[in-house]
């Protein structure tokens, strides 16, 4: 039982990440990467769902999650820059002009710079852990 508890526990750290890595409530590392962008690092075969989760899951931690802010897709998936091997969307609170102009999201892709969607609506996209389950009944 020990091997396979501590087995487990390595898996679910497999991904090299830097320090200042938050791990989101679906346990995907979101790494800063200036005040206003950070990249979600695809892991655990996340999809488009989990790593839009991740990304509001950040902005509300840091207390950037006002009522009418939006994510915006500022680098496509693609290979990440802080870890290795590894494939990461980068987000940004901030748009430039030309990145605010896009029109909104209806569908749901992390392959196209400038997809956006308000970080209430990419909330909804995070399953809630255990605990919150219980507590509502």
């Amino acid at each position: 039982m020990r091997v396979i508890v501590l087995t487990a526990a390595a898996l679910a750290f497999a991904v090299p990440v830097a320090a200042k890595t938050y791990r989101a409530i679906n346990w995907l590392p979101v790494i800063p990467l200036t005040n206003d962008t950070f990249e979600v690092i695809e892991d655990r075969g996340a999809g488009p769902r989990g790593i839009w989760c991740a990304a509001a899951d950040y902005t509300r931690a840091i207390g950037r999650d006002t009522t009418r802010k939006r994510l915006y897709i500022l680098e496509a998936r693609g290979p990440s820059k802080r870890v290795k091997g590894a494939k990461s969307v980068v987000f940004t609170l901030e748009p430039d002009e030309e990145l605010a102009r896009s029109p909104q999201s209806y569908s749901l892709s992390v392959r196209r710079v400038g997809d956006n969607l308000a970080v209430s609506h990419a909330l909804n996209f995070c399953d809630l852990p255990v605990d919150e389950f219980l507590d509502r009944f």
